[in-house]
């Protein structure tokens, strides 16, 4: 089944052409950037780079109020940036988070400012009954899904600890509280000419060259990579955890657990990407670098409203121009075209 079958009607949409404003078409970013559109790609080390400025006053847009984006993990960080971000330039927006009060206090901060169509819904991706609740909460409130920012995720680990004490909650949260969703929601999407995005916010912890196992590494990269070759990555990894021997396995050496789940969402979007290549739908990934959030402790290289900029700058691409099964690092899209 294409995912074209399960599409709802579609609704008309603006025009599909985007202008992003001066940056896009002269400056220096411009080459890093749609270097992602060429046909040849290379595998190489993510390399981190200042991210571009997205000007709200964009005078050409494919979307409208009536295009819909919901962002996961969304009171706060870089999903609440997000949030304002894609609010701000006259989307329809859906801020979730697990804590009730804490995520309907930031909604009502962004509509307080005027971005009225700004909705709040409890959303704990972590658990399948929240996920279910909330996607009928969502049908109930509206007719179609336009893009989807699975941002919500968590990590137990300070910058420089490497715990695992946690590995299956973060595994549970990270990755396959992303995919429950994503699998949840994909019959929501608009079908239409502006294409349908999932955009998986994640990280190079899990970049297929910080796996030391050679195997795992090669079915990462192999063209016939399945949904049940990840799930079964993942459990060796749980497993080894059980067992204390995580270590000694060619796992990632920097927060292992963290770099494991987006290994995982990493490979998932890929999956994703093929099974809907030309059916109207792009899945890809994006590391927004060094942040300053709650799970780096403040530290980082740039703001969370930085990274959003760049998240947003994604998410908005124009139709012709929108790649799938890519990993956007900052503003230099070409990491590795086999995610």
């Amino acid at each position: 089944m294409t995912l074209a079958n399960v599409f709802f009607p579609s609704w008309s949409l603006f025009t599909s052409s985007l202008s992003i404003n001066r940056w896009w078409a002269t400056s220096e970013c411009t080459v890093a950037c749609m270097a992602m559109f060429t046909p040849s790609q290379t595998q190489m080390e993510p390399r981190e780079q200042e991210p571009p400025s997205l000007s709200p006053a964009l005078s050409i847009r494919w979307w409208s109020k009536e295009t819909v984006a919901v962002v996961t993990g969304a009171n706060k960080g870089i999903g609440f940036a997000l949030v304002k971000k894609l609010a701000h330039l006259g989307l329809t927006v859906v801020l979730t988070a697990r804590d009730a009060e804490r995520g309907g206090q930031a909604a009502e901060s962004l509509r307080a400012q005027g971005l009225v169509d700004v909705h709040f819904s409890v959303l704990d991706v972590s658990d399948p009954v929240s996920i279910d609740a909330f996607v009928s909460w969502f049908r109930n409130h509206f007719t179609a899904l336009d893009i989807l920012v699975n941002n919500a995720a968590v990590s137990f680990n300070d910058i420089h600890e490497n715990s695992v004490d946690n590995a299956e909650l973060v595994v549970k949260t990270n990755f396959y509280g992303s995919k429950l969703l994503t699998e949840a929601l994909l019959p929501m999407f608009r079908r239409s000419p502006s294409i349908g995005r999932i955009l998986n916010v994640s990280s190079r912890l899990g970049s297929v060259n910080k796996v030391r196992n050679p195997n795992m590494g090669r079915m990462l990269q192999g063209e016939d990579l399945t949904e049940e070759h990840i799930e079964a990555m993942v459990g060796s990894f749980l497993e080894d955890v059980r067992k204390g021997t995580w270590k000694s396995q060619g796992w990632p050496e920097v927060w292992t657990d963290y770099a494991v789940s987006k290994l995982a969402l990493n490979a998932y979007t890929k999956v994703l990407a093929t099974r809907y290549d030309g059916c109207g739908l792009s899945a890809n990934c994006f590391c927004p670098g060094f942040t300053q959030t709650s799970m780096t402790g403040g530290k980082g290289t740039r703001t969370a409203d930085e990274a959003a900029e760049v998240g947003a700058m994604i998410a908005l691409l124009p139709p012709e121009n929108l790649p799938t099964g890519k990993f956007f690092m900052g503003c230099n899209p070409v990491i590795n075209s086999k995610l």
